[in-house]
């Protein structure tokens, strides 16, 4: 028998506290309407998108309170009428705003995506994975032999970027912090490493890739965007898909490079991405990682810093916050 009321996280007032920001909440557990169905979340995935949404600068969310959390895994429990796809025991990862640090989520069907087990790297692979399977495929696809820069190459979206580029015939650079890192980029296939601890993109770029990189994927942010915006190639595209350092080192969003002058004369593009623009392809690249993944053609990385129940979530977000992170952090609830 499904509970009566259950957890889950809502953000009480913006802050760049995040104990201060957020509180867990008692809610009523509803049943299925026709076409949804109801699910209790085992995993939820933790985001650089959960800071800006916590301290008030995410567009969309101007007004407290809001659930928070984004994608999740977890058993179906429940289904509504209509619904003949999904069975309840089936295990599924869904991904929708506040939909994820919440102990039961009810979600239409069509938003679920069915997985062979409830593990960390299911959820990863159908959240981070597609939103950077999408940028290379649909926002800025690949062509064999060009070369892809992936700034933050570790991060939760970067090792699929570095993963995809490879699999679509592209060179790839990656820059990482750590030796440690550097070693895993390797056994990913990264074929230039780019460690901040002992080298300056900037110097590399400038020494060794003279004619530029084609295609940079681009979460950094800060000082980062501008090296990398200069180094584009003629017709090179760069994907914005977050801004990491702004969010966590707070850097000023003024950037020194002349924008007009590194895209007009190169007839270079600067694309901004946010995956709900896209989610009408979803599914399908769900499907290919899916595929990828069962062929044993992509790696997931999973941070291995246990954090286990809601209330480690500020814990958790605190930990990514520190630049501690390595692949994708995720939360047992």
């Amino acid at each position: 028998m499904p509970p009566s009321t259950y957890q889950k996280l809502v953000l009480a007032r913006f802050s760049r506290d995040f104990r201060n920001a957020i509180e867990t909440v008692q809610t009523s557990y509803r049943s299925p309407m026709a076409n949804e169905i109801v699910v209790r979340n085992r995993y939820a995935g933790v985001n650089f998108t959960d800071i800006p949404l916590i301290m008030g600068r995410a567009p969309n969310h101007t007004k407290t309170p809001f659930d928070l959390g984004i994608e999740s895994i977890g058993e179906v429990v429940e289904v509504g009428d209509g619904v003949s796809d999904i069975k309840v025991g089936d295990y599924v990862v869904t991904m929708m705003f506040g939909n994820g640090y919440r102990e039961y989520a009810t979600v239409d069907h069509k938003l679920a995506v069915k997985v062979p087990a409830i593990t960390p790297e299911y959820l990863s692979l159908l959240s981070a994975g597609v939103h950077a399977a999408i940028a290379l495929n649909v926002v800025s696809p690949i062509n064999a032999g060009q070369r892809v820069l992936v700034t933050a190459a570790l991060s939760s979206t970067g090792h699929y970027a570095v993963q995809l580029a490879k699999l679509a015939g592209g060179y790839v650079i990656g820059t990482c912090g750590t030796d440690e890192e550097a070693e895993l980029l390797q056994s990913l296939g990264c074929d230039r490493i780019v460690n901040r601890k002992h080298e300056t993109l900037e110097v590399v770029l400038k020494r060794e890739y003279t004619e530029g990189v084609d295609v940079v994927f681009e979460s950094f942010g800060g000082h980062i965007f501008d090296v990398a915006l200069k180094h584009l190639a003629p017709r090179g595209r760069l994907i914005i898909a977050g801004v990491i350092a702004e969010y966590t080192r707070h850097e000023s969003a003024m950037h020194s490079v002349d924008i007009y002058d590194k895209l007009l004369w190169k007839s270079a593009t600067l694309h901004g991405f946010w995956l709900p623009d896209y989610a009408q392809y979803y599914m399908q690249y769900a499907r290919e990682l899916l595929e990828l993944h069962e062929a044993d053609k992509i790696t997931t990385v999973i941070d291995p810093t246990p954090f286990k129940g809601l209330q480690s979530v500020p814990d958790a977000l605190e930990y990514m916050n520190g630049w501690h992170s390595c692949g994708k952090v995720v939360v047992e609830i």
